[in-house]
């Protein structure tokens, strides 16, 4: 199997500098320009099947590519963004105030009450891979999903249920692609690339990833 995983394109959220978590926002100005520069990504790319999570930020963009590749988008919710609880729609500044915590540990994982915990994270990982590795063994699949969410899988597929004990080194900018690779009969992933976002040159701006704005 080759999974694409690929980050939405700049929401309003991100603009803002908020924290989303959960929480819906549409594409940016921005954004939509973004989003139409990876569907041209995709244009000689095979794809089997793609999958977006059921948030409007992904999905928009998950619609871009579906246009192009002729492909049905299915929404999935087990990809949406970490739900990030009363940190959600406040600004990193904002957290750190009202929650100091935050600044000793990350905010995905600080066990703040009302977010997402651990195990939680942990079980959806679980979910999604052995989904994915059942039904698409052979397949081309791109999944569209959010920054925080692609992180972790990455650490999960590397390290399983340790993965909240390490740091995270990943940086995922909207719209960038990651290709990760089974081989047929090897349960180890080969992660080619990570945060490949050379379709966005042409825009002329600052592509540089919003670190820690879910």
């Amino acid at each position: 199997m080759k999974l694409y995983l690929i980050r939405h394109g700049e929401s309003q959220g991100n603009l803002e500098g908020k924290i989303q978590g959960s929480m819906d926002f549409p594409l940016s100005s921005l954004g939509e320009k973004q989003v139409d520069l990876i569907g041209s990504f995709f244009k000689d790319i095979h794809l089997d099947t793609l999958y977006s999570s059921d948030l409007t930020r992904a999905y928009e963009t998950a619609k871009k590519i579906g246009e192009v590749k002729d492909v049905t988008i299915h929404t999935w919710d087990k990809i949406r963004e970490v739900h990030l609880g009363p940190m959600q729609g406040l600004t990193r500044e904002e957290i750190k105030v009202k929650y100091p915590i935050t600044q000793e540990k990350s905010i995905i994982t600080s066990g703040i009450a009302g977010t997402e915990t651990v195990d939680e994270l942990t079980a959806r990982c679980e979910y999604v891979l052995d989904q994915l590795t059942k039904v698409h063994k052979k397949d081309s699949v791109a999944l569209v999903s959010h920054g925080g969410f692609i992180s972790i899988f990455l650490m999960y597929l590397i390290s399983k249920e340790q993965w909240s004990t390490l740091q995270r080194p990943f940086v995922i900018g909207n719209t960038s692609v990651t290709l990760v690779e089974w081989q047929v009969e090897q349960d180890t992933p080969l992660i080619h690339y990570t945060n490949r976002t050379a379709h966005l040159d042409s825009l002329n701006v600052e592509q540089q990833a919003k670190r820690g704005v879910l």
